[in-house]
């Protein structure tokens, strides 16, 4: 069920609704039957894939608990995660690493016996995946008791407002927040149906706006001079952001309403000075993830330069890898490792300039140089993420660089006319504004940003209901 459908304009109020009504120990129940409900909407039988990892943790996190062998618990923890990381491994990866070994073995003149699966990825997979692992690991590790009530811990992995695209949660945050008994709270209600408006303004005011542009670039690559190629990755560049963030935003808001508190996952990215500041902004609960249970235990930055670096490239790969079954997404992956390792070799070089340039006496000049500069960077790397292939992304790399300066922007504004063009720059200029407001949200509580958030998503939405672009991972 996707948050900017009318299904889920009735599904969330009915739930919210009997939530509050039905007493404290039937409520897990609730959620846990709805939060089904809401994913057997995209495809019903994948729901057998995430009962099959529910089950083998449930169990995992008992025995994992009850085990004193430091080698037994080791095993189950083991046999945890092949389960988990086997499941997205045969439908997200087999093709991909079938389809490479189809053209590995043709160099030599011989034939792959293995066979194409023909099948489509579960909604979400690697998110709920994620989420179940971390559940294991922080058992194993004695950060979380095992979860006994086997309803609470299926919630834990299906809580239907993260469910498909994160915030990959924590068993720490989350599991203790099923056995509360929250009331209704005014002020906690509006503050979450104004995040719900924000996210749906970012979604379909700005992403699926900018989306129309950026579509017919991509498939119209040949026609785009440099101007045109250079406003449709910059607006890629943004309408990733607002489409991921909004979608992060509707499931906090969904899950305030109610009581609940999700982590914040994103905290306005394009703002960051660095790329590791960047990546402490941009989809903070993936990279805590990733810094939690592969970069500290690969040894982090203690052990000298050259592992630190490997370190990152390996993280930087393995979430490029995550986020796609394709070359394009670890290019996109192993840029990041790139510029963060540049980032921090270069660290002292750069504020040594700053100091000979006279940058440093002029601070907002020093900031805002810094913030393009990191712009332009994860914007020229979003191509590869963007891009359907290598050939693709090559075209519009070489579009970029053509020196092309003519405004033919005609034959990529024809789906929607020159309008929606024109709009784009008018919902990117409400984006920035929005921006003014202070970080906290002050006006949380207050009805007024509501009303008027509505009133502009009525005005500048637009029609149809199309998919979150991180659904496909």
């Amino acid at each position: 069920m996707l948050f900017n459908s009318f299904a889920f304009l009735i599904f969330f109020p009915v739930v919210t609704v009997f939530y509050f009504l039905l007493p404290q120990n039937f409520r897990w129940a609730l959620l846990l039957s709805a939060s089904c409900f809401f994913y057997m909407f995209f495809k019903p039988e994948y729901i057998l894939i995430l009962a099959f990892t529910i089950v083998i943790d449930y169990y995992a996190g008992i025995l994992l608990e009850n085990e004193k062998e430091k080698r037994k618990r080791k095993k189950y923890l083991i046999l945890s995660l092949i389960a988990n990381i086997g499941i997205l491994a045969v439908f997200k990866y087999y093709n991909f690493f079938n389809d490479n070994i189809t053209g590995l073995a043709s160099l030599f003149g011989m034939k792959n016996p293995l066979p194409y699966l023909d099948w489509i990825l579960p909604i979400g997979l690697s998110f709920h995946t994620f989420q179940a692992m971390s559940y294991t690991i922080e058992v194993y590790r004695g950060n979380q008791k095992a979860e006994r009530h086997f309803g609470i811990y299926a919630l834990y992995v299906m809580f239907y407002p993260q469910l498909v695209a994160g915030p990959i949660e924590r068993p720490q945050n989350m599991l203790h927040q099923f056995y509360v008994k929250h009331v209704f709270d005014h002020n906690s209600a509006v503050h979450g149906l104004n995040l719900i408006a924000y996210g749906l303004f970012k979604k379909v005011v700005v992403a699926d706006r900018l989306a129309v542009y950026v579509n017919q670039l991509y498939a119209n690559t040949h026609s785009a001079s440099t101007i045109s190629a250079v406003i449709g990755v910059c607006f890629f560049s943004i309408q990733i952001y607002c489409d991921f963030s909004g979608y992060s935003d509707i499931a906090r808001g969904c899950a305030r309403v109610m009581g609940y508190d999700l982590m914040i996952n994103f905290n306005r990215p394009y703002l960051a000075k660095t790329i590791p500041e960047f990546w402490s902004r941009w989809h903070i609960s993936l990279s805590t993830w990733f810094k939690d249970y592969l970069y500290i235990p690969l040894g982090g930055n203690r052990a000298g330069r050259p592992r630190w670096y490997r370190n990152l490239v390996i993280v930087f790969l393995v979430s490029g890898l995550w986020h796609g079954a394709n070359w394009t997404f670890i290019i996109w992956g192993a840029l990041h490792a790139c510029y963060t390792i540049f980032s921090i070799t270069t660290q002292t070089m750069r504020s040594k300039l700053a100091q000979i340039s006279g940058l440093m006496k002029l601070p907002a000049v020093n900031k805002f140089i810094s913030q393009v500069a990191v712009f332009i960077l994860v914007t020229f790397a979003w191509i590869f993420f963007r891009a359907e292939n290598l050939q693709k992304a090559k075209m519009i790399i070489d579009k970029l660089f053509s020196f092309d300066f003519s405004l033919n922007i005609h034959q990529l504004t024809m789906q929607k006319g020159p309008m929606n063009f024109i709009l784009s720059f008018v919902v990117i200029g409400l984006l920035a504004l929005s921006y003014l407001l202070p970080t906290n949200l002050k006006l949380k509580h207050n009805l007024l940003f509501l009303v008027i958030t509505s009133f502009i998503i009525i005005i500048l939405g637009m029609n149809g209901e199309t998919e979150f672009i991180y659904f496909q991972f």
